[in-house]
This record gives C-alpha cells, structure tokens and sequence, in this order.
C-alpha cells in the first residue's frame, strides 16, 4: 500500500464552503432533506465527483453514487459515505464530514494517478436524519431491503408535502434502482457525538457497534377545559399526563444503566393557548440501549407508566411504535481495518458503540461495514455550535483512506 496523504486544508476549505449552503447565523447549517439546499449540495456533490472522473449515479429514492473504476471491474466496489442533509439546527460536520472525507479520499487517488484493485464508491445517502421525512436513515433503510420505495416516497412532511413530490421538485429522483447494487465493503466517517474521545485525549474511534433503538408517536387525550373555570380536581390534562410520562421515561432510563437512554423529543398540545387545559397532546419517544433485551424491557415499563399516568389523571394514551432497529455488530474485518489504518498514523484509538444510528447499520445487512468516530468538541452534535478540530478532520479522513486501501490489497490478494 502506497503512503498517500490526503490534503487536511483541502477538505477542511469543502466543510466550510458547504457549510454556506443553508449556513445560519449561529455558525451551523439548516439544510432538511430534499430542500432547495439540499439541491444545492447535491449539484455541488455531483460537479466534484465528475471532475475527477466519476460516473455519477442517482437511484429513485436520491441517494448519490460516485463511482472510480478499478483495475478489476469484476469486484464489486469498496464504498465510502454518509450524508449532506441536516437537522433544522445542525452543524456542519455531522454526516457532511463522511461524505467530504470520502471526497478527499477520491482526490487523493486522483492526484497521485492511483489504480485501486476494486472500483471505489463514494456514497451520499438521502434523509439519514429523518427530520423532515420520518423514518430516519431512509435511503439507506431502502438501498437494504428494510424499507419499500413506495412506502419511502409516501411519507410526509409536516406541511403534507410527500417524499415523492419533494424529490421532483428537486429534480433528483433518479432512474437507476434502488438496492441490488453489491459492495466489497463500506467505511464511514463521522463524528462521535458524544463526549468520551475528547475525554479521554483520543483521536480515532473504531465503532464496533451501533445501538439499538425504537420510535414511537404518541398521543395523550385528556378533556379541554377552561384554566380559570376549571378547578384542578376536574382536570382530565393531556399535557399533564405527557408531562409524567417524560419524568417516568427519564427515571425508567436511568434505571438500566449508563447505556440506556430515553427522550420524548417532541410534545405538540392540539390547541395551544395560554388559558386552556389541553384535551390532546402529540409526543414523540426514543429508547435506546445496546442489548434488545434491555429495549424490550424499557419499552413494557414505558407503556406500563403511560397506563398508571391516565389512570391518575384521567386521560388515555395510545403509543405506536414507528421503527424498530437492533442493536448491529460490525463487520470484523473490516473493523480490523480501521484498527490498522489507526496504527499507520500511530492515532491513539478508542473502542466505540454508537449510540446514533448512521446508514453503515443498514449497509451492515447487505455488505460488510464498520465506521470511524472523531472527537465532537464538548460531545455536542444536533447542534449549531457543533465542532471537530482541523487537526482531528484531517486524521479521520486519513484512516478513512487507509482503511479502504487496506481492504484493497487484501481483494487483490485473494
């Protein structure tokens, strides 16, 4: 394997200039999935790649593949990506950093006249946040098998507007398949989103695993009622009910330990106003834990909490659950790969679990995969003022690099 370097200001100049595509004025990026922004950074995606060379192609859901061709057209290709979509105020390293990196890594190559074994992939996969269009991680949930294109393209924003009609406004609906499209293997860069790296002076997380978890939406019924007329003993409240069932969703968390986590992420009353008791209240909540065993038991004592809640106050509570993904090992070569182009760089490394679900845990089912973790300044991400280092950027897309030519020379060797 030749000792190529990848160029760290290069990539560094792409996070900050697509960081302007949907830039806030807090530093961050709002750019929801298939948006006119997300529009913009595919246009500029698609005119990297073929500037190098690429063919680029786009399957009817919109995820984007940029192909370099190998020595060997008979192997399948070794892929690289994440995503360009972000939350409402997200940052610009999560998810961009995977693709760009990847991007870097193709540059390389280029620059130094570099013939890989297999053909190299680089992927942009649509709606990993599941912000606008729920579930998340959708167009990879679809390239696997796990989720149905028509299913995919009838799901709706908050407006009403479907997946479908927002991806031809787009113009990114493309003709090639969806799925059937085999991989050598697939890396991802991210950032960690979490606080351990950075706490412990590490540069490189080799994730062994991503999590699992289970979304639900909810919503409590309670009685509308007038906040001054209404005296407490007649409340049936739904926002009061919501309101325990948070507090009980927190202590039930905690409960199982430091790996578990539950979060009601979004509480919407029907009829918001300052002297109502509300009658109904929509909820979201995500449960999350490493071992399905433990899910399925936070899920029983969540819903065992919902129905002592409105017995007390008088209300009901109807949970259902939306998307169920379980806990995902890595692949062991391919884990072993990231482990070994940490050491070529003498990067000082960390065993992760990912407590985010990312597009290598539905790649995972159909391909060998594994995934590299950078610090996340303060471990925040889902954030404006989300954060990675130059210095930290530039290793993970040097592992990334070296990972994937690693796994090269062992396709060429067999």
């Amino acid at each position: 394997m030749r000792n190529l370097k990848i160029d760290g200001k290069r990539l560094w100049d792409d996070i900050h200039e697509t960081g302007t595509i949907g830039g806030t004025a807090k530093g961050g990026v709002r750019r929801l999935t298939l948006s006119d922004e997300d529009r913009r950074v595919r246009d500029w995606f698609k005119a990297q790649c073929e500037a190098l060379g690429c063919s680029v192609t786009v399957d009817a859901v919109g995820n984007m593949f940029a192909l370099r061709p190998g020595k060997n057209p008979n192997l399948p290709p070794i892929a690289m990506g994440s995503h360009l979509d972000t939350q409402p105020s997200g940052g610009k390293f999560d998810g961009v950093l995977g693709v760009l990196a990847g991007l870097e890594a193709l540059r390389t190559l280029h620059d130094n006249g570099v013939e890989t074994e297999a053909p190299f992939l680089l992927v942009n996969w649509t709606n990993e946040e599941g912000s606008r269009f729920t579930p998340a991680v959708m167009g990879s949930g679809a390239f696997a098998g796990a989720l149905k294109v028509e299913d995919v393209h009838a799901k709706a924003d908050r407006d009403g507007v479907t997946f479908a009609q927002a991806i031809d406004a787009i113009g990114y609906r493309g003709a090639a398949p969806v799925g059937g499209r085999k991989l050598s293997a697939y890396f991802e860069l991210h950032i960690e989103q979490g606080p351990f790296l950075e706490a412990e002076g590490k540069t490189i997380g080799v994730v062994t695993h991503v999590q699992g978890m289970r979304w639900f939406n909810g919503v409590c019924t309670g009685v509308d009622g007038h906040a001054g007329a209404t005296p407490m003993f007649k409340r049936a409240d739904a926002l009061l009910s919501v309101a325990r069932l948070v507090d009980r969703i927190d202590k039930i968390a905690r409960s199982h330990g430091p790996t578990a986590v539950g979060t009601i992420g979004e509480l919407t009353p029907a009829a918001p106003s300052i002297n109502v008791v509300q009658g109904e209240v929509r909820f979201t909540i995500d449960l999350r834990d490493p071992k399905d065993e433990v899910l399925e038991v936070m899920e029983a004592e969540v819903r065992a909490a919902a129905a002592e809640i409105a017995a007390m106050n008088g209300t009901s509570f109807v949970i259902e659950r939306i998307w169920k993904a379980a806990p995902i090992p890595f692949d062991a070569d391919c884990v072993a790969a990231v482990r070994e182009a940490a050491a070529i760089s003498s990067h000082a490394t960390r065993d992760c679990i990912s407590g985010a679900s990312h597009d290598a845990a539905y790649v995972q089912s159909v391909a060998p995969a594994a995934m590299i973790f950078i610090p996340s300044a303060d471990g925040l991400s889902h954030n404006e003022l989300e954060s990675s280092s130059f210095d930290d950027c530039a290793a993970g897309a040097q592992v990334l690099l070296d990972a994937a030519l690693l796994y090269d020379s062992r396709l060429a060797g067999r």
